[in-house]
């Protein structure tokens, strides 16, 4: 395991903080990072972009976070 335990509340509160500051019917999209090649045969260390993983806890790459209050369904 890489972290410890955290709450799943905390990305929770930090979705809900960070959506009450965007504009009325805008829309946020956060990429994770990929896996980057150093050669033919290797990679270096994967390494979360830290918004992505303050908002969703999410530590894998080729992910993406969507963020869109103004949804009028529920958008899972």
């Amino acid at each position: 395991m890489k972290y410890l335990p955290i709450s799943p509340q905390l990305f929770t509160k930090n979705r809900l903080k960070f959506s009450q500051q965007m504009l009325p019917k805008s829309i946020a999209v956060f990429n994770s990072n990929d896996v980057f090649s150093t050669g033919a045969d290797s990679t270096l260390p994967f390494e979360q972009h830290r918004n992505i993983f303050y908002l969703s806890g999410v530590d894998q790459e080729e992910s993406i976070l969507i963020i869109f209050p103004s949804c009028k369904r529920s958008c899972t």
